[in-house]
């Protein structure tokens, strides 16, 4: 079974007042002399008031649609912003020495090695 949208409820009313009238107009004419002129324009408005009301108690009872969720947005953490320190930059006192070991060649087939002090 196929379910209903929203736009076929109120096609069902109005589809409905249609097949009353269609049903109201189709009834054979009625003579002067019968007196029924009056019950057959009663019974079309009661079909169409008819149709009209099955179409709106269908259409009415649609649930209403859920309400949008309510999100709860916490406030901004407060933050702190300490101040930068204060940076002093000193000038160099001398040069930058340091101790390598560098080959010492003794004669043409012997070397030793000896602590050697470089400075930049």
């Amino acid at each position: 079974m196929r379910a209903l949208t929203s736009h076929g409820l109120p096609r069902l009313g109005a589809g409905a007042a249609l097949v009353a009238a269609l049903f109201v107009t189709a009834a054979p004419q009625a003579q002067a002399r019968d007196n029924v002129g009056a019950a057959i324009i009663g019974g079309a408005a009661a079909g169409i008031l008819g149709g009209v009301a099955a179409g709106a108690i269908m259409n009415g009872a649609q649930a209403a649609p859920p309400p949008p969720p309510a999100y709860v947005v916490p406030p901004p953490r407060r933050v702190y912003v300490e101040e930068p320190e204060t940076v002093i930059v000193r000038p160099r006192r001398g040069p930058i020495c340091h101790f390598e070991r560098r080959k010492v060649w003794l004669d043409d087939e012997s070397f030793t090695y000896k602590r050697v002090e470089v400075c930049e």
